[in-house]
């Protein structure tokens, strides 16, 4: 008689596993669609803070701000952030843009046969005073017979080079405009696409953070009840692991965007607003976008000269230090601390598996291991046994 109680209690867990069993088989079926709607999971767990304290304000006669009107609020802001930052960036590349087309015209207009001959023989006297003999110039060509023919030192005819290099780089672009055109045709259509996958994204985003209350409710009845108060358990750390490293990632990402623009203007190193801004979204991703951002800011400083170079990078090195001794600790906290060596596990195992986008949610989906290895590593250990009274 006693196997049916046994059996009845038993078969709810079967129930369940089956349960995730088809979510597990959908995610698995339909992995290329899972991208947007985990980008979109992503966005409405970053926010969520931001909507939840606008829903707490008290409004006029007593009323509190709905969450669809909150969600506006947010998504408002995004939109005028974005505007005023391609209105800032967008006119900067193109006086920019403009300002190097001039100078490199200008420059190929200086490039008359009697000035390539003068170059020539300014190079050619700066070897010569350094015991170097170098025949560039038309007139030591045609002169020193044992330079022309290579015996003695160099030889080279710069203005022929010149013009050779002129000419192929003519018939380069004549021959790579149909290239060039196709690039462009595909650039345009990846823009296209990012900007439809992005209104995808904050769509769908949308609709978890309007309906998360009813959202979370339903997936705790997926876990038997036996179980819930661990799962809630687990779920709170991972919570704390997850707003430590997404949440506390993004603000440190921030702040060191304001910092280095105000190192950029302060040093007068151009594009700043650009490399600021390359600077806080290569910042999300630890330890390599903070080198992967660093070479072109280094790069243009070293065009102005090396001292601004040498500045800028002292002022790089603070404010990494600073994230780390200073805002790390105190944003993140220690429910988020992850060792450096599982970081760069992490980051280099999502970009072995998904490029880009997976280099960017290795990290969450580390955090959400860690939490749920410790919890599980706690869970194992054995209870302490009170101690028994062993005096004689």
């Amino acid at each position: 008689m006693t196997p049916e109680p046994h059996a009845s209690a038993r078969s709810p867990r079967w129930i369940y596993a089956g349960l995730w069993a088809v979510l597990l088989v959908v995610t698995i079926v339909f992995w290329s669609t899972v991208g947007p709607f985990a980008a979109a999971a992503m966005i409405a767990y970053i926010i969520e803070p931001l909507v939840a304290w606008l829903t707490r304000l008290r409004l006029p006669k007593g009323r509190h701000l709905p969450r669809w009107g909150a969600l506006l609020v947010v998504y408002a802001a995004f939109f005028l952030a974005a505007y005023l930052f391609l209105t800032a960036l967008v006119p900067q590349l193109y006086r920019e843009g403009v300002k190097i087309s001039r100078d490199v015209v200008d420059y190929a207009n200086t490039l008359t046969p009697e000035r390539i001959q003068q170059v020539a023989q300014s190079m050619e006297q700066w070897f010569s005073s350094r015991g170097i003999p170098v025949s560039l110039s038309r007139r030591a060509l045609g002169v020193d017979p044992d330079l022309s023919n290579g015996m003695l030192g160099f030889s080279m005819d710069l203005e022929k080079v010149v013009r050779d290099w002129a000419l192929g780089l003519s018939s380069s672009a004549r021959s790579n405009f149909s290239g060039i055109v196709l690039f462009s045709r595909h650039l345009a259509t990846g823009l296209l696409t990012a900007v439809f996958g992005l209104f995808l994204m904050l769509m769908i985003a949308a609709f978890i953070s309007i309906d998360a209350e009813g959202i979370r409710p339903y997936f705790r009845t997926l876990v038997p009840p036996a179980w819930r108060p661990g799962a809630r358990e687990l779920l709170g750390r991972i919570d704390r692991s997850m707003s430590g490293v997404v949440r506390g990632q993004i603000t440190i990402a921030l702040i060191n965007g304001v910092l280095t623009f105000a190192g950029l203007l302060i040093f007068g190193v151009k594009f700043a607003f650009l490399l600021a801004t390359m600077a806080t979204l290569f910042s999300v991703i630890p330890i390599f976008g903070t080198f992967i951002s660093s070479v072109p800011i280094l790069a243009i400083a070293l065009t102005n000269s090396w001292r601004n170079a040498f500045g800028m990078l002292l002022w790089i090195l603070g404010i990494h230090a600073l994230e780390a001794y200073v805002l790390n600790p105190k944003i993140m906290g220690s429910a988020a601390k992850i060792h450096p060596v599982v970081v760069a596990f992490a980051l280099l195992a999502g970009e072995h598996a998904g490029g880009l986008l997976g280099a960017l949610f290795s990290l969450p989906i580390c955090a959400v291991t860690m939490a749920a290895f410790e919890y599980a590593r706690e869970k194992a250990q054995p209870t302490a046994a009170p101690s028994a009274d062993l005096s004689p």
